[in-house]
């Protein structure tokens, strides 16, 4: 199957993932998000037992796509209750994927881009990486990867993210237990190779009914939660204060707040 953000590719039973927009820090959007999901098909149906997802070039996933958020501001309450059911469906296919799967985070992880870097089995990161949840600085609410963040990380951690907006380096990202593991540029794919390498020496039986079982332990919970996540998600897109941030964004200037 051909893909036109990513590449997916396996080597023996290890299967790679890359985002490849590097011109856009690999920014997600509508394509990015139907090329990931059908990734993950295929990697599910393959004969690979582990998944490693990585980016190219400077950033791993920089958030969400310009141009994409321009056309964000003028969509319908309709649209975007979809587009924010679009993007639940595939942090949560990713989130209960039956394969072990390692992010090795080549960059900077912003926003949604940071969901999909921690919401991985175990995170890699170099050391110049950067995470964080940016979406209040815009105006707009991290509610989708706030359902996960809250079952990964303190609660006092994670508001300190989801309401500052503030971005964290690798070293504070494994403090506060967000990734598993700080690793040099030069390594970093040794490194999840090696640690791919290893979970396929594991019982592959015990390796897939232990990630079926933690899943299983909050799987309803997830679910209604991200249902009110994705109504939050698509309510805030028609508040003046969305529609002041995106443009403040992408005129490059400082937002004036009408807390509306």
């Amino acid at each position: 199957m051909g893909f036109q953000t990513l590449t997916c590719q396996q080597d023996g039973e290890i299967a790679i993932i890359a985002l490849t927009v590097p011109e856009k820090r690999n920014a997600i959007s509508a394509r990015m998000i139907s090329d990931l999901l059908n990734a993950l098909d295929q990697v599910e149906s393959s004969s690979a037992r582990v998944l490693i997802i990585t980016g190219s070039g400077k950033a791993f996933c920089a958030g969400m796509d310009l141009d994409e958020l321009r056309q964000i501001a003028q969509q319908t309450l309709q649209k975007n209750l979809e587009d924010a059911r679009r993007i639940s469906k595939t942090l949560y296919r990713l989130y209960s994927f039956p394969k072990p799967v390692i992010a090795a985070v080549n960059g900077a992880a912003i926003a949604g881009g940071c969901g999909i870097a921690t919401l991985c089995d175990l995170t890699l990161a170099v050391p110049e990486a950067k995470f964080g949840y940016s979406e209040v600085k815009l105006g707009f609410m991290p509610a989708l990867v706030a359902v996960f963040l809250l079952r990964q990380i303190a609660e006092k951690h994670a508001r300190d993210l989801l309401l500052t907006g503030r971005l964290i380096d690798a070293a504070e990202a494994l403090r506060i237990g967000l990734i598993s593991e700080v690793v040099p540029a030069e390594t970093l794919m040794d490194r999840a190779r090696a640690l791919a390498s290893s979970l396929v020496a594991a019982s592959p039986t015990a390796v897939m009914r232990t990630k079926k079982f933690i899943l299983g332990l909050e799987h309803n919970a997830v679910r209604a939660d991200l249902e009110a996540a994705i109504e939050a998600n698509a309510d805030i897109r028609s508040t003046p204060d969305f529609h002041e941030g995106v443009s403040a964004f992408l005129e490059k200037r400082p937002p004036k707040w009408g807390g509306g």
